[in-house]
């Protein structure tokens, strides 16, 4: 996963120099940590639905959270702070919407490219998985909508992942 969006990141970053560009504001800090805030209550309350509505719903996000033994927690931290979260932004919102917004505009674009980051996620067959990446892709996009800056969501993204998947996971 870590060569994958790493990959795309660096892609990303090759085929849109205005990302090279954009530099750390310290707005960026309070938006990025605040959004991951708000998306960490959002999950809070999801994860609780999705197990109660959801028949696999419990096992499902068992599974997720059963990665965090793969590796050491300061590795996954690591992965998810430097590539991951990063990699995922750089490609989702700064190339993929960009572009979707650029040519249907920034609602149907930004609904466009959260679709498709959601459905991609269909590939791991947890369907709790799924509907997790698409109400995160969703809150991601909404965030580059408006703010469009990469920075506070990649601050965003990198915080929520550390947060929710080794801090303090829900349920």
């Amino acid at each position: 996963m870590s060569l994958g969006v790493g990959g795309l990141g660096a892609y990303a970053l090759a085929t849109e120099p205005a990302m090279r560009r954009e530099r750390l504001r310290l707005r960026d800090l309070a938006t990025g940590l605040g959004s991951a805030a708000g998306l960490y209550v959002i999950f809070q309350v999801g994860d609780r639905m999705a197990r109660r509505i959801m028949p696999a719903g419990d096992r499902d996000i068992a599974g997720i959270y059963d990665l965090r033994t793969q590796a050491p927690r300061s590795t996954i931290a690591s992965t998810l702070g430097f590539v991951i979260g990063p990699g995922e932004e750089l490609f989702w919102r700064g190339l993929v919407q960009r572009g979707l917004m650029r040519r249907y505009g920034r609602i149907r674009g930004t609904l466009i490219a959260s679709s498709i980051y959601g459905a991609i996620h269909l590939v791991s067959e947890n369907l709790t998985l799924t509907g997790a990446a698409a109400t995160a892709g969703l809150y991601w996009g909404a965030l580059y909508a408006r703010e469009q800056r990469l920075a506070p969501l990649i601050i965003s993204h990198v915080s929520w992942d550390i947060w929710i998947f080794l801090i303090a996971p829900t349920g």
